[in-house]
């Protein structure tokens, strides 16, 4: 990164650490999507191991729900209708 002409550095050697991504970044997406996923795994879903963004949960009952992110959407199906009612209000939540 080039400092920019007319700069006075008033601080030294200090230096300001982030916490979280900004819009409009290209790291964005990628923070958001890691953001994504640790909630998806907090909520019990496994995340796949050849395709990142697609996201299983079965229940002790047989029932499976799977979600799939693509881009900006997201398509949930599953037999467990009730998981899947929760996961979209945990997700409201979250987002």
């Amino acid at each position: 990164m080039d400092i920019r002409p007319g700069f006075e550095d008033k601080f030294g050697s200090n230096v300001c650490k982030l916490n979280k991504s900004l819009y409009g970044f290209k790291q964005s997406p990628r923070a958001w999507f890691e953001k994504f996923t640790q909630s998806m795994k907090k909520q019990g879903y496994i995340q796949g191991q050849t395709d990142h963004t697609l996201f299983t949960k079965f229940s002790q009952d047989g029932k499976i729900d799977v979600l799939v992110v693509y881009v900006d959407d997201i398509v949930l199906t599953g037999d467990d209708t009730v998981e899947m009612r929760r996961v979209k209000e945990k997700l409201a939540v979250d987002f």
